[in-house]
């Protein structure tokens, strides 16, 4: 028994796990080696090595370390076609051999974005996430804003190798053009470590247009430049400038989104309209354009030196808006109304101080004469009181007093 155990161990084999392209070492163990015959075959059991001698035209393989303990050869540049189990063989009395199993594992490549539907403003695009072989089948998965988004896998078998796929369908508008997502592939030989596909969502759009105005009023002689602001996917290429029941202007000049027109008068009034298109829709906007004449109104008033207060000046210029044109300025040489005003105002004060003074000066005096009089009475009666304590005649006793 113990002999049958040790004829079973006289040879053993290790199994190898290699990436695609990485080099393989295969070994052979032995036990007991007396200097039998040691022969090394492939899956399809073609002799690599006999006895430590190259059989198989086949520079990938090479021997390594040959010892009465340990046989080893290496295959470089592994391929999946070089999986299967290779065979380690003692001939002795009888022979004895020991199969050592080469896995060779394929990682995935970074995965393609196919659009499976065009992505157009209020509809659904349609995108897959392929990652087109690997070994074992890669993991897919897509990501959107650090969330993922459920989608439907699928995969097939090549043989030693496998496609998969992850198909999504997602409603898409304007604001989505641009947005990033992302496809994640996960698979054993990359550890925590993910292969990963860029993707910024291509949603197509109608154009809109808008005319950027230009600041302030326009005069004769002034140049306008009117820019046409436009979006769109894809951008529309073509833009139309014209103007509403005319044709432009002979000094007009167009260039892509831009209109210039120098040296502005009134016969260039009149509404422009900027347009553009592409395969989704239409857009345009207008601007009315009104040139206002360059105009300055002069206003000369006779002013006599006693209508101007002292604090007014006849060289003053004041600024008055032209009731044609609110925007005009109007320079006047003279304050008349205003002083007119003042010396009116002035004159009705003096004239009510006047008032108040008098009105106060009679009711003094008044008050005055009343008192006087008052005063005289009571000595008169005084006197009365003093001819009755003394016994005065009765005659005089009748005389009336007035108090």
């Amino acid at each position: 028994m113990s002999q049958s155990y040790f004829r079973c161990q006289a040879v053993q084999a290790e199994n190898v796990t290699v990436l695609e392209g990485g080099t393989a070492q295969i070994s052979c163990r032995l036990q007991n080696y007396d200097g039998s015959i040691v022969v090394i075959q492939n899956p399809r059991r073609q002799t690599l090595f006999f006895n430590g001698t190259r059989a198989l035209k086949d520079d990938r393989f090479q021997m390594v370390l040959f010892t009465p303990r340990l046989v080893r050869i290496t295959l470089s540049n592994v391929s999946v076609w070089d999986e299967g189990g290779y065979f380690c063989q003692l001939y002795t009395d009888d022979t004895h051999h020991q199969v050592a199993t080469l896995t060779v594992i394929v990682p995935p490549d970074v995965p393609t974005v196919e659009v499976k539907t065009e992505a157009v403003e209020g509809g659904e695009v349609e995108l897959v996430c392929l990652s087109p072989r690997s070994k074992p089948p890669a993991t897919l998965r897509w990501m959107r804003n650090r969330r993922e988004v459920p989608g439907e896998t699928s995969q097939q078998d090549y043989g030693k190798t496998y496609s998969v796929s992850n198909t999504i369908r997602i409603p898409v508008e304007r604001r989505d053009n641009g947005a990033p997502i992302s496809c994640e592939a996960a698979h054993p030989a990359l550890g925590t470590q993910k292969k990963v596909r860029h993707y910024r969502l291509d949603v197509h759009f109608a154009p809109t247009v808008r005319i950027i105005p230009p600041p302030g009023i326009l005069r004769e002689g002034d140049s306008l430049t009117l820019t046409c602001a436009i979006t769109g996917n894809p951008l529309p290429r073509n833009v139309q400038w014209s103007r509403v029941n005319d044709t432009l202007p002979d000094r007009a000049e167009t260039a892509g989104p831009t209109l210039t027109m120098a040296r502005l008068s009134q016969a260039h009034n009149g509404t422009y309209l900027c347009q553009a298109h592409n395969n989704y829709g239409r857009a345009a906007d207008h601007y009315t354009l009104l040139v206002y004449e360059n105009v300055s109104v002069v206003a000369n008033v006779s002013v006599t030196p006693s209508m101007v207060p002292p604090t007014t000046s006849l060289t003053s210029v004041g600024a008055a808006k032209d009731s044609k044109d609110p925007e005009a300025v109007v320079e006047t040489h003279s304050t008349v109304p205003y002083a007119v005003t003042g010396g009116i105002l002035a004159f009705l004060v003096f004239t009510i101080i006047c008032v108040l003074i008098v009105t106060i000066w009679c009711s003094v005096r008044q008050k005055g004469s009343y008192l006087t009089h008052e005063a005289s009475g009571l000595d008169e009666h005084g006197e009365v009181q003093e001819a009755f304590l003394n016994g005065s005649d009765s005659r005089e006793g009748k005389k009336e007093y007035l108090l």
